[in-house]
């Protein structure tokens, strides 16, 4: 045999070896991707569905009749979905903010049902604003694909944290914070909540890659988007050591999110009589509106009427226990995971009636973070299955949204 002919077997042998694994390791990444393709896939066709040749993805905003004279003239002269016989829903008011974002005009005032309520929420109205060049029949458009490409760059950043390589738990968890009823609501009716989850999952993500300003100037933003959205200021203005310095730095990075918002809301009081004429019912004493939510359901699902929105109403209930019970049980303050979830536990026991009524109610967007908190939690939990049906129980919802 020639001295070459050994190598060649032998490069051969090696080929071949090559050869035979690459499809067994190309069969394993699509077998670990595929169920993420296919969720991704099911919501893109779904709210693809949204769009009208005529009006666009407006159909998202739910701009309603009883607001159709008031609504901003610069609106009103776009075609554009409208809800008939019906008041609409809060996405209009932002989405007017975001057509005309001076908050002084006079029209604007008109428009909003509760100006200075609507203006403390800005920053989706401007970015919206920016996206659609300035051009109302474009911001229009821009405002309601938000959801939608926040959703997406969600689905992309949770793989850091639930990776492909996982397996089915990785996966469950992803799908379960992509497809909690809350989220779906957001992208269903043009609102701010998943945006807001955006901004959060950006500054913990910087937080875990020890960029704490980065997180803290992330958090300033989303301020900004909601007020709620200040209690991400747990993840970073935590001392993890009790020293001067590392006191030094929370207080800084605790100042540096609260200043926008602080200084909007000056601006607002200087521009309004009465910048607090809205909201006033969103708080209650601790647990009121939690128990009157429960017996509400709980008659509501006896009287079987046929709706079934009651027993999503109970099975979310149900969620928000196992996950409120969840992180009073395991307390663990080193956590910043643990303490956004905890900030949002306590936020979900003053919240007052008006934030409850309704079938699921708002409140199952306002403690969103509170349940991306719990899954993450939950990720190596000996019990993870039964924590992770019970505690995500609105999933069942959040995808029958979407057809």
């Amino acid at each position: 045999m020639r001295p070459g002919g050994a190598r060649l077997s032998s490069n051969s042998g090696a080929s071949q070896s090559g050869f035979g694994d690459a499809p067994e390791s190309l069969r394993s990444r699509m077998a670990h991707t595929a169920p993420y393709l296919a969720s991704l896939a099911l919501y893109l066709v779904l709210f693809a569905g949204a769009f009208n040749p005529e009006t666009g993805f407006t159909g998202l905003i739910k701009f309603g009749e009883q607001f159709e004279e008031q609504r901003l003239p610069a609106v009103l002269a776009i075609p554009h979905k409208q809800s008939e016989g019906a008041s609409g829903y809060d996405g209009q008011f932002y989405a007017q903010l975001a057509v005309q974002p001076d908050i002084r005009d006079p029209e604007l005032q008109r428009a909003l049902d509760s100006s200075a309520y609507r203006a403390r929420r800005v920053l989706f109205s401007w970015s919206a604003h920016l996206l659609g060049l300035g051009r109302p029949a474009w911001i229009l458009q821009a405002y309601a694909l938000q959801n939608a490409l926040c959703w997406l760059a969600m689905a992309w950043l949770l793989l850091r944290l639930f990776p492909l390589q996982g397996g089915l738990r990785c996966f469950a968890l992803w799908f379960a914070c992509l497809f909690n009823e809350g989220l779906i609501w957001s992208s269903a009716r043009a609102l701010l909540d998943g945006p807001s989850m955006l901004l959060l999952l950006l500054a913990m993500d910087a937080l875990e890659r020890n960029r704490r300003w980065l997180a803290s100037a992330i958090l300033a933003l989303a301020g900004l988007a909601r007020e709620t959205n200040v209690f991400g200021a747990s993840i970073v203005a935590w001392p993890a050591r009790l020293n001067a310095r590392e006191i030094g730095k929370c207080a800084g990075s605790a100042l540096l999110i609260i200043l926008p918002l602080g200084l909007w809301l000056a601006v607002i009081a200087a521009v309004f009589d009465d910048p607090a004429n809205a909201g006033h019912r969103n708080f209650a004493l601790p647990f009121a509106s939690y128990i009157w939510k429960w017996g509400w359901s709980i008659r509501e699902v006896i009287a079987l009427r046929g709706d079934t929105n009651a027993v999503f109403s109970l099975l979310a209930l149900v969620s928000f226990t196992v996950q409120w019970l969840y992180l009073a049980l395991r307390f663990d303050l080193s956590n910043p995971w643990w303490r956004l979830g905890a900030c949002y536990a306590l936020l979900m026991a003053i919240v007052g009636q008006a934030v409850w009524e309704g079938n699921s109610g708002a409140v199952i967007r306002v403690v969103l973070p509170m349940a991306f908190a719990y899954n993450v939690l939950i990720k190596d939990s000996r019990h993870f299955w039964p924590l992770l049906v019970a505690g995500n129980l609105s999933v069942i919802r959040g995808v029958s949204l979407l057809f």
